[in-house]
């Protein structure tokens, strides 16, 4: 479908269209429909921008993330048709490895996934059968043991609540992107992007270039002096409002 830029709706449409193509392709599963859906209606209530709270996130995150001796990006269905080539980006800036994990069992489509982040020139990691995270009994459990598995920190867009609970759990500190401040998955993070994917990846690859080359003791602060509660408080403050 061709979607004119001067649509008021274009950045939207054109990110359904990425979810309905990737249906298409095998790599999203019927219900990341759904789960765009909801997403879509918590941006309305944002404003359908990225806003001072979520900055101040994506900086401590990605300043999380450079702090980290095997940082790690799990990625889903959704979130490879909506930005595979900005998260490979996002991971080549700050030297993480990708995972693919998916709630709806298919190892078909898992190597789709992985396929399509190849074709930006990331290697994304399959999960293993072997290795489990612990505390979970669904698909999700499943994990790599040389990405999620030995991760000290863990970005998770698009994340189920009980596996970001049980990741907390194992120890690793885990970094959110999630549209609904309210959710399971925005409360058990340590920081949390309350806003868009396609909007928080292309900001954190900038944020990670400006923050490559500073220094320990700089991102150790930036990282010491964030509080998700408050992140939280203002999401919910700016969608009241």
């Amino acid at each position: 479908m061709k979607i004119p830029e001067s649509h008021p709706r274009y950045a939207s449409l054109m990110s359904r269209e990425k979810i309905v193509r990737g249906v298409e392709k095998g790599i999203t599963s019927l219900h990341g429909l759904i789960a765009q859906g909801r997403g879509e209606a918590f941006d309305y209530l944002l404003g359908e921008k990225s806003h001072n709270f979520a900055m101040d996130a994506m900086t401590a995150g990605v300043a999380a993330l450079l702090l980290a001796k095997n940082p790690a990006i799990s990625v889903n269905g959704n979130a490879a048709s909506l930005c595979a080539e900005d998260i490979s980006r996002l991971a080549k800036a700050i030297n993480a490895a990708i995972e693919v994990n998916i709630f709806h069992a298919s190892a078909l489509r898992e190597k789709k996934i992985k396929k399509e982040f190849l074709r930006y020139g990331a290697k994304a990691l399959l999960p293993s059968k072997k290795y489990s995270i612990g505390f979970l009994e669904h698909n999700r459990r499943f994990a790599n043991k040389k990405g999620i598995l030995v991760a000290d920190v863990v970005l998770v867009p698009l994340e189920d609540g009980d596996r970001c609970e049980a990741l907390r759990k194992m120890g690793k500190k885990i970094i959110a992107i999630d549209l609904n401040p309210m959710s399971r998955t925005a409360k058990a993070a340590h920081i949390t992007i309350v806003d868009n994917i396609t909007r928080a990846i292309p900001f954190m690859i900038k944020i990670a270039s400006s923050l490559k080359r500073a220094n320990v003791e700089r991102l150790r602060l930036i990282v010491s002096k964030y509080d998700n509660r408050k992140t939280l408080h203002s999401a919910l403050k700016q969608i009241r409002h």
